[in-house]
């Protein structure tokens, strides 16, 4: 399954976000969901959504697994040690 996150992303997009991702996973347990991100920054807002969209995920049965990573967002994940918790496809 594919997901694109198009950023700028903001703090009052996470709970839209979470809820329409956990209503297209429901019911769909055992997928992996490729989340392509397209002009998201590497900041703390970008990081929360992706670790909600993987516990909503995660809920669901699925797992989320990133694509498109920039270099700059793969080192904020790793520094804030969610390495295990947000996978990238390679």
């Amino acid at each position: 399954m594919q997901l694109v996150v198009r950023g700028p992303l903001h703090r009052w997009d996470l709970d839209g976000l979470s809820q329409r991702v956990c209503a297209v996973l429901s019911g769909l347990p055992g997928r992996v969901v490729h989340c392509h991100l397209t002009n998201v920054e590497a900041d703390a807002v970008a990081v929360d959504a992706l670790a909600r969209l993987q516990l909503v995920a995660r809920r669901e049965g699925c797992l989320v697994v990133l694509c498109d990573v920039t270099p700059e967002l793969r080192e904020l994940v790793s520094l804030l040690g969610l390495v295990d918790v947000l996978p990238e496809r390679l």
